[in-house]
């Protein structure tokens, strides 16, 4: 980890990215004066080449000055962070170009920051926010408001569009409404106390989100995890990638009313969860990661199943591609639509299917070859033209790689006997860890540090739909208004797992 001076962050991460190679995973706030510190700002870099991250901490006096050179005009990416940063710590980053709060919207005070020790649930505070929402001017523009309520059963998000005719000319986007205060929940927990809210932080990426965290509570160990739980791990984390890009390849055609793949979608997405069931007892596949291992096995009967019905998914699957590929309509809605440019989501530091689909060669399993990856063959599937078409491309492919990864873990999972969870021990205190795994959406980040008495003081949760949200307002540009739930649901971002 490198030490540096408020003043020096910026010129510290211009170094640490080498030159725009090693792309900004995240970046957070800590609260580190109940232990003689003072509040920090940690920046992680992908480091393929070593595959680890480079970390850089500036700390600063919480009584003192709390304002730094703003990273985003040097990443993009950073757009997010530094905005959050302000609002849960009160960080300053001069000269960002959007200083608008982005977690806490006009109903909270002025002056509260919320993952600073002293600040109680109860804590009083005045002002009010300011929330101004980014909309064009000129003649024959107008504003189309869309949520935070919605028609459908989503999570609220609240978009509003700028267009002239049907063209989308610029997208604003206002999320956080329900931020359920997750990391400040879990402070003063043991990691076994947190577990059971962290696989909850969103459905669809329970196993991605218990992965990470449960890393990061590992390395505070010597103690390795058994080989037969991490087979089974990865095994979880490829059936949660399954059950997602089908029913997402399904939830896709919903953007343009193509019933009959929404419907095969869904079907083959329920007869997943119900394998799901049979591993874990229940569909989203929770209590089965846990520090140390995993709770429960996958005996030969299971995996005699689970092939069974995988056939049957994959002949179905196959048939609902080849419908989609026969209608041109389809097609014509598809393509070109939506695009992201390769240099837009390396800017961004976009991750999954998002970054993938635009020509970008990122997956933390070959990246960061975390668990048992390194021994499993698979491919990462990318594609060129960043549209819509190239994310569906991509979800395709990568159903046909998470079936042989399964193929291959059903192998090796018959011939180890190796036990399914260890007692990590006594745990290092005030030292940083990080965790990380591919979800269906890209590279789940979770960074953990515990007190002096082994209890929480500090967890970061950065879901894969995070860095991908900023992209949605520039794929959209151009484009028709009729197409901005096609191109939504492509990108298939998560609310919940930014409301941690």
């Amino acid at each position: 980890m490198l030490h540096v001076k408020p003043e020096n962050l910026r010129g510290a991460a211009n170094i640490c990215s080498a030159n725009g190679k090693h792309p900004l995973a995240a970046m957070f706030g800590a609260d580190e004066t109940q232990h003689g510190g003072g509040l920090a700002i940690y920046c992680l870099f992908y480091n393929k080449d070593k595959r680890d991250m480079d970390v850089i901490k500036a700390e600063f006096d919480p009584e003192g000055d709390l304002s730094y050179p703003c990273l985003t005009s040097l990443f993009p990416a950073a757009v997010w962070y530094e905005r959050e940063l302000h609002d849960m710590f009160g960080f300053i980053p001069v000269g960002h170009p959007d200083p608008r709060p982005l977690v806490l919207h006009e109903s909270f005070p002025r002056e509260f920051y919320p993952l600073r020790k002293r600040y109680s649930v109860n804590h009083k505070a005045v002002g009010q926010r300011e929330f101004n929402m980014c909309t064009a001017e000129g003649e024959g523009v107008f504003e189309v408001p869309v949520g935070p309520i919605h028609a459908g059963i989503i999570e609220p998000g609240h978009f509003r569009f700028s267009q002239a005719g049907e063209a989308m000319l610029q997208l604003d986007a206002k999320l956080f409404y329900t931020h359920r205060g997750i990391e400040k929940a879990v402070e003063g927990k043991t990691p076994e106390e947190a577990l059971h809210i962290v696989e909850r932080i969103c459905g669809a990426c329970s196993v991605a989100n218990t992965l990470s965290f449960c890393q990061a509570v590992e390395k505070l160990s010597e103690v390795k995890v058994p080989r037969r739980a991490w087979l089974i791990r990865t095994f979880a984390l490829e059936m949660e990638r399954l059950y997602n890009h089908i029913g997402d390849t399904g939830n896709v055609c919903a953007g343009v009313g193509f019933s009959p793949v929404i419907s095969m979608g869904a079907r083959l997405k329920e007869y997943l969860q119900q394998l799901n069931e049979l591993i874990a007892g229940n569909r989203f596949l929770r209590g089965l990661i846990v520090p140390g291992g995993v709770a429960y096995d996958i005996d030969e009967a299971m995996l005699e199943e689970i092939e069974e019905e995988l056939k049957k998914v994959k002949e179905v699957y196959a048939d609902m591609v080849h419908i989609m590929g026969q209608q041109s309509n389809f097609l014509n809605r598809i393509q070109t639509t939506g695009v992201i440019r390769k240099q837009t989501a390396l800017d961004l530091s976009m991750v999954g299917v998002g970054a993938r689909a635009s020509g970008v060669d990122r997956d933390s399993r070959k990246d960061m070859g975390f668990g048992i990856y390194d021994e499993l063959d698979f491919d990462v599937v990318t594609e060129p033209n960043g549209d819509v078409e190239a994310r569906i491309k991509v979800r395709i492919g990568e159903v046909e790689q998470s079936m042989e990864l399964i193929r291959q873990l059903s192998y090796l999972l018959r011939v180890d006997n190796t036990e399914l969870k260890v007692d990590l021990g006594k745990l290092k205190t005030l030292e940083g860890a990080w965790g990380i795994s591919e979800s269906p959406r890209g590279d789940n980040l979770q960074w953990l540090m515990l007190d002096e008495a082994g209890k929480i003081d500090r967890l970061f949760v950065r879901s894969a739909s995070y860095p991908n949200w900023p992209a949605l307002p520039i794929a959209v540009q151009g484009d028709i208004i009729p197409d901005f739930p096609l191109i939504n649901k492509s990108f298939e971002l998560c609310y919940a797992c930014i409301d941690r």
